[in-house]
Order: structure tokens, then C-alpha cells, then sequence
């Protein structure tokens, strides 16, 4: 099993950035791809940034591209999200996700783990 604990998010002005950490425990020797996961309100959740578990290969969504990073600690198990240049249509609850394989990476249903969410605010 395996377990993702969020840390970072909040609210911040247009323009702005945010950094957001995501630790896994357990099994996490065999996730091969990370990823973040964005939900605003009445929205479907939406693929933002994955990372491979060497970190050689990153994806974005075009809405992010240029803004986002993403990077990958396999010592701490960890990952970041590094959002700058934040917009208010940013704004929405951010998760991290894992999984084992690597096909359909940007849909959600294909990741068996989850983090608690966090909330991001951007205001204009």
C-alpha cells in the first residue's frame, strides 16, 4: 500500500507563485509515475504535470506549460510542483497522484493513489 501526504497551497495574488510537496510512504519504491491533479468547483478533475521515477521525462497541460514545473526527490519519495505566474482560473483543489504504469497518464481513473488535496487560491 501505499500513502501521499500533501503539503503547500493557499492564496495568492495573480502573478504570484506557489510550491506544492507531495511525500509518498509504503510501497512507494514502485510507483513509476507521480503526477498533480487540479479540481475546481462543478469542474472535472484535470491532469496538470507528471513526472517518470527518473525524472527524465515530464508532461504538462498546455494550460500550465511555461508556468509549471514539476520535479521528483526519490530519496524523500517525494515530489514538487513549483506553479508561477499563477491566474485566478488557477485556482482549485491540487492533488498528487501515483501509479505503477505508464499508459493513459493524464486521466485520472488510471491512478490507484491519492493525496488529501489542497486548496490553491489565486486572486486577481
Amino acid at each position: 500500500q501505499v500513502q501521499l501526504v500533501q503539503s503547500g497551497g493557499g492564496l495568492v495574488q495573480a502573478g504570484g507563485s506557489l510550491r506544492l510537496s507531495c511525500a509518498a510512504s509504503g510501497r512507494a519504491g514502485s510507483l513509476y509515475i507521480m503526477a498533480w491533479f487540479r479540481q475546481a468547483p462543478g469542474k472535472e478533475r484535470e491532469f496538470v504535470a507528471a513526472i517518470t521515477r527518473s525524472g527524465g521525462s515530464t508532461y504538462f497541460a498546455d494550460s500550465v506549460k511555461g508556468r509549471f514545473t514539476i520535479s521528483r526527490d526519490n530519496a524523500r519519495n517525494a515530489i514538487y510542483l513549483q506553479a508561477n505566474s499563477l491566474k485566478p482560473e488557477d485556482t482549485a483543489v491540487y492533488y498528487c497522484a501515483a501509479r505503477e504504469g505508464v499508459v493513459a497518464i493524464t486521466a485520472p481513473a488510471s491512478y490507484a493513489y491519492w493525496g488529501q488535496g489542497a486548496q490553491v487560491t489565486v486572486s486577481s
